[in-house]
């Protein structure tokens, strides 16, 4: 079978960085300014865990989206949601589809794609970069 959407490739890699980029700020959002519903309808309290992961969602989120430092932003990210889904998910069991965790191993394995694959076309770390 002809492989017709290969030639858009990096197209599609660098739609996937953004559009994930922009889905981990909305996560940040959501716990660091009460966005999205918030956490239980409101922000999650000042320099608790909550808190300081959405300020970190927050900033990789863009950082990842924009390609600024994409490899450090990225890896980071995959850091963070491993540690997420062993601190909040896996004391509830195994498996990610029963203690609600599929969204951390998910962004987890994306962005350590991310950061093994680098930031792509459409991001500033590629500006002045002769290879690409």
């Amino acid at each position: 079978m002809p492989r017709i959407l290969s030639a858009y490739e990096p197209q599609a890699y660098a739609i996937m960085r953004i559009v994930v980029g922009l889905l981990f700020v909305c996560h940040g959002l959501q716990k660091a300014a009460g966005a999205f519903g918030g956490v239980n309808g409101e922000p999650a309290p000042l320099f608790s865990l909550l808190s300081i992961a959405g300020y970190l969602e927050l900033a990789l989120g863009l950082m990842i989206t924009m390609g600024i430092f994409t490899v450090a932003a990225a890896f980071l990210a995959s850091g963070q949601m491993a540690a997420a889904y062993f601190i909040g998910h896996f004391p509830m069991g195994y498996w990610p589809i029963m203690n609600q965790g599929e969204v951390a191993v998910l962004y987890c394995f994306v962005f350590l794609y991310i950061a093994a694959r680098g930031p792509g076309i459409w991001s500033v770390d590629m500006f002045g970069s002769a290879t690409r």
